[in-house]
């Protein structure tokens, strides 16, 4: 089946989503008893820091969403400070609050549903400054990089996605995966 089969899609959407009369007829509790962990951790791997103070970039939000593909240098590769930005901003931990019985709850700017459904990243990259090609796990938790595995692994990638050019020639790649 071709991914741009799109009476597929919707059948399958159709089938598979929640309606008024199901939320109703079938109701589901959370058990808060067996809640996963917020944050997917490597405690046995060393922690590459990234950078907490990072100057401003110095170009409004909107304005870097809006740009059209190609009007920015292609050629740029981020340093440390720009990879910081871009994980923290992506699925950092953005707001902690306090509850009285001494839990935490963390606040993530890609929304987690309350850490049912956690965001994780996996930085797959050729070599850039002051990081050495690899995949890498963000850990989210204590704002660092993990080493998973060594070597440039953007060619893997690349043949998942049946030779995507735009993989191959990206300094780096994001895959983000979730808990269910």
């Amino acid at each position: 089946m071709s991914n741009c089969n799109l009476d597929a899609a919707w059948r399958y959407h159709s089938g598979t989503k929640h309606s008024y009369q199901s939320i109703r007829s079938n109701p589901h509790y959370l058990d808060w008893s067996n809640q996963p962990r917020p944050f997917k951790v490597y405690p046995k791997l060393d922690a590459i820091p990234l950078p907490r103070q990072v100057p401003p970039t110095g170009m409004a939000a909107v304005s870097a969403i809006s740009t059209i593909p190609g009007e920015l240098d292609s050629a740029a590769v981020p340093d440390m400070n720009a990879l910081a930005l871009l994980l923290h901003f992506s699925a950092g931990v953005t707001k902690e609050k306090r509850l009285p019985g001494g839990e935490t709850l963390f606040f993530r700017a890609a929304a987690c549903t309350g850490a049912l459904y956690e965001v994780e990243l996996y930085l797959v990259c050729g070599d850039l400054p002051g990081l050495d090609a690899g995949v890498y796990h963000f850990g989210v938790k204590d704002l660092s990089l993990r080493r998973l595995r060594h070597g440039d692994w953007r060619g893997v990638l690349a043949e998942a996605t049946g030779g995507a050019l735009t993989i191959v020639r990206a300094p780096l790649v994001i895959v983000c995966t979730g808990t269910y």
